[in-house]
């Protein structure tokens, strides 16, 4: 999991944790936009069989949210403020990931039977991505 003392410089990111409902039957995490969410859901996506080795990601928002969840299995994130580096592993489905704009981000060990699911504010708008990490660079300096 993430070391809170290297997150003073990301207040962009914060860990989101989801109430697990359950017994002896199962597991149910709901969620909800504004309420544990902390925005309106306008896109959910999730990947599956990541290979063995791939990194994904390269990129950073100028505007969207993003909550990252590990349903199932493990990855580890790579967020970069323009300043520092700091790894987060997800291995936990109560607990998500919330990436706030200007964050670049990569993924990576990816265990075989990772789905990491991802809840996004914005409808998918290839102008907001940021996929050249010079560039992302300049942004941060203005």
């Amino acid at each position: 999991m993430v070391d809170k003392n290297n997150m003073s410089d990301y207040p962009n990111v914060q860990m989101v944790d989801f109430k697990s409902c359950g017994d002896e039957r199962g597991s149910l995490i709901a969620l909800e936009q504004i309420k544990n969410v902390p925005f309106d859901i306008k896109r959910v996506y999730y990947m599956f069989d990541t290979k063995e080795g791939v990194t994904r990601g390269f990129h950073a928002h100028k505007a969207l949210k993003q909550v990252a969840i590990a349903v199932k299995g493990s990855c580890n994130f790579v967020l970069d403020n323009g300043k520092k580096r700091v790894n987060v592993k997800l291995d936990d489905p109560c607990k998500g990931l919330l990436i706030e704009e200007f964050i670049w981000r990569e993924m990576n060990q990816f265990s075989p039977d990772c789905v990491l699911m991802v809840l996004a504010s914005e409808y998918y708008d290839e102008s907001d991505y940021v996929r050249d990490y010079d560039e992302f660079l300049k942004a941060q300096l203005k």
